[in-house]
């Protein structure tokens, strides 16, 4: 499970400078020495390969985790982990179990948006094990592309922590060991969908990082070229056919379709299906309900936001601030638009505010939009005093090209 997103972006950019990239600017020093990571499309069922013993593709193993698996995307974190614990004491010395743990214990980090680091400590320790047991696998067997597997998820995930913490060496030494061994582990490609998932995610941001990024290009040479359509369309295959990685391929196929791709209309089954089918995990509510919002569904956008409101009441694990913005976003832009319940309005924004606030949320978005729409309602009932707190803010914080910038800004010169 390769997360190449900031996987490659880690490789690609801590050599080429000192200073951590921001989101809209990396700049190239000098081009590193890397060497040439070739993944093959082909899938082809290696000849040298003995699967016995392999837990990935054990059908009785999969059964018994159906449940564990359908916990964890749901939420139930203490389910699914008494299984994944069960599945360690018969295999003591496996990546599995530890590899799911840790799995279990990135989907407790990644609806606080990362901001949480709590679970940081714990996360690294059940990769490192992972790593571990199966560099153990590798050494005994070259060909157990099991071991290699996880060696590159493990790496993967580790990589893309430290990268959401700013640590660049430490992810940019984990994300080179995780491509070297999805290399290795691309040849085992034939055997099960789930090793198809890294080389799906290397083939898409192969070509999506020099697209967005022209100054990564020169980098870009010590690799093979990708191809978008070819990672969608494998994309797809992982995402309708594995039992393990299944999940993580539609979130990424549901967040490349809507935010990369502009297909918000292609998103939004895949949306809806891990929405309703985990209908406890925040993560998956919130995207579902900004899908519905894009499309003016507002009626389910109401539904999920209230929802997710009731659950972040009272204290449902997964339901954090960011879940909060979005809701409380959602639910004041109805409140204004749809039932002119100007008071109501006025509240849900700035619960959005105080959310976007206690989690540091702050730069954009729900932030500056509850900020905006709170101005312009104070100033129509003439109250200047409140008007100028909010604009203030939106001076503050926006981008000077956008509009909101320029409308604050005018509105506090004439004011």
């Amino acid at each position: 499970m390769l997360l190449l997103t900031y996987l490659l972006g880690a490789v690609l950019t801590s050599h080429a400078q000192k200073t951590p990239p921001d989101t809209t600017r990396l700049r190239i020093g000098q081009v590193p020495e890397m060497r040439t990571i070739a993944v093959d499309t082909v899938n082809v069922l290696p000849t040298a390969a003995d699967t016995k013993g392999w837990l990935l593709l054990d059908k009785d193993i999969q059964l018994e985790l159906d449940g564990a698996v359908q916990n964890l995307y749901n939420f139930k974190y203490d389910k699914a982990e008494k299984q994944f614990r069960s599945l360690r004491r018969r295999y003591p010395h496996h990546p599995m179990p530890y590899f799911l743990l840790g799995l279990s214990t990135w989907w407790k980090i990644l609806p606080t948006n990362f901001n949480s680091t709590q679970y940081d400590k714990l996360f690294f320790a059940y990769m490192d094990t992972a790593n571990t047991y199966s560099e153990q696998m590798v050494k005994a067997d070259p060909h157990n592309y099991e071991g290699y597997f996880f060696l590159s998820a493990a790496n993967g995930f580790d990589a893309r922590l430290n990268a959401e913490r700013h640590n660049w060496r430490k992810a940019t030494f984990s994300s080179k060991r995780a491509l070297n061994y999805l290399q290795k582990s691309s040849e085992a490609n034939g055997l099960s969908p789930e090793f198809l998932f890294g080389e799906a995610l290397f083939n898409y941001y192969a070509v999506w990082i020099p697209d967005n990024y022209p100054l990564l290009r020169p980098v870009l040479l010590f690799f093979p070229k990708g191809n978008k359509q070819l990672g969608l369309s494998q994309l797809r295959t992982v995402a309708n056919t594995a039992f393990y990685t299944g999940v993580e391929a539609k979130v990424f196929l549901m967040k490349l379709l809507h935010n990369d791709e502009h297909q918000t209309a292609a998103a939004m089954p895949i949306a809806r299906g891990l929405a309703l089918k985990y209908p406890d995990n925040g993560y998956f509510a919130r995207f579902y309900a900004l899908l519905c919002f894009d499309q003016a569904d507002f009626g389910e956008c109401e539904r999920v936001s209230r929802d997710m409101i009731d659950k972040i009441n009272v204290g449902m694990p997964g339901y954090e601030a960011s879940s909060g913005r979005y809701a409380t976003y959602f639910m004041g832009y109805l409140m204004q638009y749809k039932y002119r319940d100007l008071p109501k309005a006025k509240d849900y924004y700035q619960r959005c505010i105080v959310f976007a606030e206690s989690n540091g949320e702050t730069d954009g978005g729900f932030y500056l939009f509850a900020n905006s729409n709170l101005a312009r309602m104070a100033d129509r009932e003439h109250d200047i005093a409140t008007a100028k707190r909010y604009y203030t803010v939106v001076s503050d914080k926006a981008d000077h090209k956008s509009d909101q910038y320029k409308e604050a800004k005018a509105w506090l010169k004439k004011n």
